[in-house]
């Protein structure tokens, strides 16, 4: 439990060890808190000089060797919050220059067209990039292909997707393949087949193409970035739309 803990604080393994080996020899050279610890001099002497840093630890000389003491337990809390300010400042640091960074980034002509993305986390940044893209836009309306087989994956990445949709005024238009799949505000639905799912399910929004695929229950997804791309989707989604 303890180590569990600590390393919440940003300690790694060994540091962790060579902490807890301090509470429990209470002042020592660095020969024998290498050695309750379990590593080489060398580490253990760097790892001191870092818990010194973060305040967790000091030293005293005493003759020809230095003795290292851990600093009272209270300490962590201390660390922790130098640590939280520091995040703090940081992130209002990000803030003023975050303007800068996003004009060079929609500015520069070498920039990926085409994003990958793996897993819940990838799925939910992709749920995430159709909500802050389609808002933007003078439509706010996207459309989707919902296959039955991947849509329970999707949900589950980001179960409050519709909730946020709705809150931004954000419609869609969606074409379901496989049963299932309901209506949740500002959408429309139809159904090209209600009997069996496809492999991928399609997101059409804001010059944005995004697919995504099941590789052995994982998620996987790649968001394509071109408008010439989106407006033959779209062409194509509205013509099966109006044929259904």
């Amino acid at each position: 439990m303890f180590e569990k803990t600590l390393k919440k604080l940003g300690l790694q393994e060994k540091e962790v060890r060579v902490y807890l080996s301090l509470l429990k020899l209470g002042s020592a050279p660095v020969r024998k808190i290498a050695e309750e610890a379990e590593l080489n001099r060398s580490t253990a002497h760097d790892i001191l000089n870092k818990l010194i840093a973060e305040g967790l630890a000091s030293f005293l000389d005493k003759t020809k060797h230095r003795y290292f003491t851990a600093e009272p337990p209270e300490h962590i809390l201390s660390a922790l919050k130098i640590r939280k300010d520091r995040l703090e400042e940081t992130e209002r640091e990000i803030q003023k220059i975050l303007p800068e960074l996003k004009s060079l980034y929609e500015k520069s002509e070498s920039r990926p067209k085409a994003r990958y993305f793996e897993g819940e986390v990838g799925l939910r940044s992709i749920l995430k990039d159709v909500l802050n893209s389609v808002s933007r836009t003078v439509e706010k309306q996207y459309y989707v292909f919902s296959s039955s087989t991947i849509r329970e994956t999707v949900h589950r990445a980001f179960p409050g997707y519709n909730q946020e949709r709705t809150k931004l005024g954000i419609s869609v238009k969606t074409i379901s393949i496989g049963p299932g799949g309901g209506l949740h505000g500002l959408d429309e639905r139809k159904w090209l087949s209600e009997k069996e799912g496809s492999p991928t399910y399609t997101l059409i929004y804001a010059n944005k193409v995004a697919l995504i695929s099941l590789e052995n229950s994982h998620p996987i997804g790649v968001v394509i970035e071109d408008k010439n791309t989106y407006q033959t989707q779209v062409m194509i989604f509205k013509a099966l739309w109006e044929k259904l």
